[in-house]
């Protein structure tokens, strides 16, 4: 049996993914971090986390650690509510591409937490999807769908894609009557070499040999870039249509993409991964 004091540093660990971080979150020193996680590997008798670009990633054996350790956690937060209180409860690490996370999780934030006070959400929205697999999020927002039986996915919305541009690059610079007079344009998009994800390479869609002039591993940078009139870049309609300063062009060409909603298949039924789906799918038809 796991000491319940050392499970909760170790989720810490496995959550922040750094010593110091944790150590913050629970009002520890680093020291008494470390000398935990060395204990509660020894006594396991198998390394837990490894160090990589200054992180801390479970191994295979911290990721089974893990599934045990949030069932003991949610065990504890169950058996510690009150009788009439049966409300989710818990963390959920949620990855999501930063331009859903802003123009449309954001807003709506205060609406999942009137409803689930007692869930902590993560929204996590690094270069790069976190891997539900591997146990790295608890839920992953992701524009392909994973192939893996360890997961469940299900379709969370689909949503398009348009070239906009400022009214005054416009005046400037003219409007494109063509795909074929994009190249005549600058243009807005991701730095090539960041694309994580083939869907994410837009510019290519409309035209093969379109490269952009201006770049940023940021959609919200590359919408504040077009919205200042030095170009023309693609960004979604959840984004840009309400926007007054951006223009739609060429509007009988577009891009459709697909969110895909994905959980580990150990954690799907619990009461807080539920609660966070259920707040997903409800604002998700507003794309």
């Amino acid at each position: 049996m796991h000491n319940w004091d050392d499970l909760r540093i170790f989720l810490a660990v496995a959550r922040s993914r750094r010593i110091a971080t944790a150590a913050r979150l629970l009002g520890v020193d680093g020291t008494t971090v470390s000398r935990r996680l060395t204990r509660l590997a020894e006594r396991i008798d198998r390394p837990l986390f490894q160090s990589f670009a200054g992180e801390r990633q479970l191994t295979e054996e911290g990721q089974a650690l893990l599934a045990h350790a949030e069932t003991i956690e949610a065990a504890i937060l169950a058996a510690t509510a009150p009788a009439h209180d049966l409300a989710p409860a818990g963390h959920v690490r949620v990855s999501v591409a930063e331009g859903l996370a802003t123009w449309v999780l954001a807003p709506e934030i205060a609406s999942f937490e009137a409803r689930n006070p007692r869930v902590r959400l993560d929204l996590i929205t690094a270069s790069g999807f976190l891997n539900p697999s591997k146990r790295e999020a608890d839920i992953a927002v992701m524009l392909a769908r994973p192939r893996s039986a360890q997961l469940r996915t299900a379709e969370l919305a689909r949503y398009r894609l348009r070239l906009y541009a400022s009214r005054a690059y416009l005046d400037r610079h003219g409007r494109p009557a063509s795909v074929g007079d994009l190249a005549r344009h600058l243009l807005v998009g991701y730095v090539p070499e960041h694309i994580y994800a083939p869907e994410l390479d837009y510019l290519a869609e409309f035209e093969s040999n379109l490269t952009p002039h201006l770049r940023s591993t940021s959609i919200n940078v590359q919408l504040g870039m077009v919205a200042a009139g030095v170009g023309i870049g693609v960004l979604p309609e959840f984004m840009a249509a309400g926007d007054a300063r951006l223009e739609a062009v060429l509007e009988d060409n577009w891009l459709s993409r697909t969110f895909w909603l994905v959980t580990h298949q150990d954690l799907h039924a619990t009461p807080r991964v539920q609660a966070v789906i259920a707040w997903l799918s409800e604002i998700a038809p507003r794309l």
